[in-house]
């Protein structure tokens, strides 16, 4: 069997895994002031940041059109693929997943679309779990379990400067964002059965990163795990979270990502996102 795999840009996988996983990426778009570009290729997550942080600036995201997914998703088949697996960041945060479905029911059962429950490598690990279970030549329905096998091995961690961003975009409520505001609270927030809820609360930024290092840890468990440090903006804080985690997990520590968000979660989240996906090895 040979099975393809697509997925969305919002995975932001490594750049060291470049080429060597046989993946197809379709973007998401970015809206700046009324001017659209697509992410990974038109708009950059610095310029998002620039763009939030001056005045009177709209940012928002959207969904690439189901027409986008077919014309993927014929493509592949039509160059020999025998089916398409398709991984894409939960539907509670963004109509990729439906649009995906849209598609897969214009094109026919031999396309399977996979809601992997979260974002970032979140969603990179199950799709690069797909990824090798094509390349091993399984079929169609083995390699949609392999990555919502890996979808549920996955904990998505972060800490933002302002939860503003979160809210202004509804993937945060109004009542959480006021943690942010009161009593000058820092929440941790996670991805809980695909929506983006508060974790933990701590005082300060410092604290925060101390207890995002705690909170890791405790979802890899006693086993191996693979860890994504996510930043935008915080090159340095993200290298403080690969040392603590590296010294925390030890050699229960397999691979280890260190990457930048691209511009739909830097829409969303603002500058100063410091972020922890956790991939437990086993279940």
């Amino acid at each position: 069997m040979t099975i393809a795999v697509v997925t969305d840009s919002t995975a932001y996988l490594p750049a060291e895994l470049n080429g060597t996983y046989d993946l197809t990426i379709v973007p998401l778009t970015v809206v700046i002031n009324g001017w659209d570009g697509l992410e990974g290729i038109e708009v950059s997550p610095a310029e998002v940041a620039r763009a939030l942080t001056a005045r009177r600036a709209a940012v928002s995201t959207s969904r690439p059109a189901p027409s986008q997914f077919v014309a993927e998703y014929r493509r592949l088949l039509d160059a020999g693929a025998d089916g398409v697996v398709s991984v894409h960041l939960s539907a509670k945060l963004s109509g990729t997943f439906e649009a995906a479905q849209l598609a897969a029911a214009e094109v026919g059962p031999r396309v399977a679309v996979v809601d992997s429950g979260t974002a970032a490598m979140g969603l990179g690990f199950p799709a690069l779990a797909a990824a090798a279970a094509a390349r091993q030549g399984h079929d169609l329905e083995t390699v949609r379990r392999a990555a919502a096998d890996h979808a549920a091995r996955v904990t998505t961690l972060f800490y933002v400067d302002t939860l503003e961003f979160l809210r202004r975009g509804g993937r945060i409520g109004a009542a959480s964002a006021l943690l942010g505001t009161a009593l000058s609270v820092k929440p941790i927030l996670h991805v809980d059965n695909g929506a983006v809820t508060v974790r933990d609360k701590v005082r300060t930024a410092g604290r925060a990163l101390t207890r995002l290092v705690d909170l890791a840890a405790e979802a890899a468990g006693d086993g191996d795990a693979d860890v994504a440090v996510h930043h935008l903006g915080t090159p340095d804080r993200a290298s403080a979270l690969v040392d603590a985690l590296s010294a925390r997990l030890g050699d229960r520590l397999r691979d280890c990502y260190l990457t930048e968000v691209g511009a739909v979660v830097a829409a969303h989240t603002g500058p100063g996102l410091a972020g922890v996906v956790i991939h437990r090895r086993k279940p």
